[in-house]
């Protein structure tokens, strides 16, 4: 198909200067190549209308090509009805980035999905890559998951990464590990940098740091910020701190506002407090009640700002920050503003968990929130659930015999055994996918209650 600026079939050659006049008169005399080719030089000269009018010529001729011209046309200057009907024409024939424009249209114009799924699939039989993939969208949206796989197959295997990535992903969440990691480096191979994060984050679940860290620079190499975020802690861990901080900060630019707190932290380390209060403010100002209370001591201690320490530990206070809530009941005692210094003293939030995040937990975490945050799902939250994983990992942790471990929890704490198997059910689900469907968000808040209540018990922070 042609428009303007790109290249004509080589049926039908592009006008030469000069030869206007012939084509001209070929075109009036009824040859429809020539008024398809005439309709182009008239669009390359910017004159859309004599454009229209001599593709209509050829196309009530039998020009297929100008008949996908006039959908394109009317698509972008006239009407969707006539685009539609334009489009149809060349389809019917075969085409298939006609079948593949018409439906898109019906699709995302008129909502018609049932016919949209049908032109779709007419293109993807005929070889379209575009339309394999749409209609694998289209079969996800319904829930027909073997279609979409099929679909999805058609276009990887026609060179389609975000396929392949999408098919990494359905073979994640039925745990066919080998699916799993054939499509995401065979995205990767492809230059897919959120496959290459994937498949750090996969390979992080499964114990492999160094295979994992591999993949990380692959996707850092694209600028990936979740992977910059996790080459930043593989740097932290070696204690070396400027390379962090580097990772960090190209995280934090992305607008990550944890990596904001982390490169906040390293710059602190690293005794440049300028910088971490630019990183602790960018933060705190996002919402991270975190970040707000570090802000505040950072004030206090590093700049004598007793104004805006007491002002952040407010934020980080009323966002339910247990040691801000001390901090600014200390500041009020001070200034003699006793009422409500007693408010925050007497009853301070709980304290937040502040668990250790095994990188194979955090990795979990991470590829659900992904999983079920695709194709505009709402994903799960990664802080609840590494909380979730680590509270079992501690609580468990003193054990030997694991054979009866939610009978030996309902023992130890008291905690309804229906909980506890909610609890072990779900994190069961985290860490081996395909399992069970993935938990919703409302699941989420309730085993994470149910977590909270049995570190409380057992005295576990």
């Amino acid at each position: 198909m042609v428009w303007q600026g790109e290249v004509a079939a080589p049926a039908i050659p592009a006008p030469r200067v000069g030869d206007e006049p012939e084509l001209l008169a070929a075109a009036q005399a009824g040859d429809p190549q020539a008024a398809h080719r005439l309709g182009k030089l008239y669009a390359q000269h910017g004159d859309r209308v004599a454009a229209r009018q001599w593709w209509e010529r050829a196309a009530a001729g039998g020009n297929v090509d100008s008949a996908f011209n006039l959908g394109i046309w009317h698509e972008k200057h006239g009407s969707l009805e006539a685009a539609v009907t334009w489009y149809e024409t060349a389809a019917a024939t075969g085409d298939a980035e006609a079948a593949t424009n018409l439906a898109t249209l019906l699709l995302e114009q008129r909502g018609d999905v049932a016919a949209a799924r049908r032109w779709f699939e007419t293109a993807a039989l005929a070889g379209s890559r575009v339309a394999a993939r749409r209609l694998a969208l289209v079969c996800e949206d319904a829930g027909e998951l073997g279609a979409a796989r099929e679909w999805h197959r058609r276009a990887a295997a026609n060179g389609d990464p975000a396929s392949a990535h999408d098919l990494g992903f359905l073979a994640y969440a039925a745990g066919e590990d080998e699916e799993t990691v054939r499509w995401w480096e065979y995205a990767v191979r492809a230059g897919h940098a959120e496959s290459a994060y994937c498949m750090g984050l996969y390979l992080n679940a499964g114990r492999d740091p160094e295979g994992a860290e591999a993949y990380y620079r692959l996707a850092a190499k694209s600028e990936h910020p979740g992977a910059a975020s996790w080459l930043g802690g593989i740097a932290l861990s070696r204690g070396d701190l400027r390379t962090a901080r580097a990772w960090y900060e190209q995280a934090a630019n992305a607008g990550r506002i944890e990596d904001q707190r982390m490169a906040g932290f390293v710059c602190v380390e690293l005794g440049d407090c300028g910088a971490a209060s630019h990183w602790f403010g960018r933060a705190a100002a996002g919402g991270d009640a975190e970040s707000a209370f570090n802000y505040g001591l950072l004030l206090i201690a590093e700049f004598g700002d007793l104004g805006g320490g007491r002002h952040w530990f407010r934020q980080a206070a009323q966002a339910g920050h247990h040691g801000a809530a001390l901090e600014l009941g200390g500041l009020l005692s001070v200034a003699g503003e006793l009422g409500e210094a007693r408010e925050w003293l007497s009853d301070p939030p709980p304290p937040a968990w502040a668990g250790p995040a095994e990188p194979e937990l955090a990795a979990r975490a991470e590829l659900a929130a992904a999983a079920t945050g695709r194709r505009g799902g709402v994903p799960l939250d990664v802080a609840a659930l590494v909380e979730v994983l680590g509270t079992w990992d501690v609580v468990t942790r003193p054990l030997h015999d694991h054979s009866d471990v939610v009978g030996w929890l309902v023992k130890r704490s008291g905690v309804h055994v229906s909980a506890i198997e909610h609890l072990a059910s779900v994190r069961s689900t985290l860490l081996r996918p395909g399992t069970a469907p993935w938990p919703s968000p409302g699941e989420i808040q309730h085993v994470l209650a149910t977590a909270r209540d049995l570190r409380k018990r057992l005295g576990v922070r």
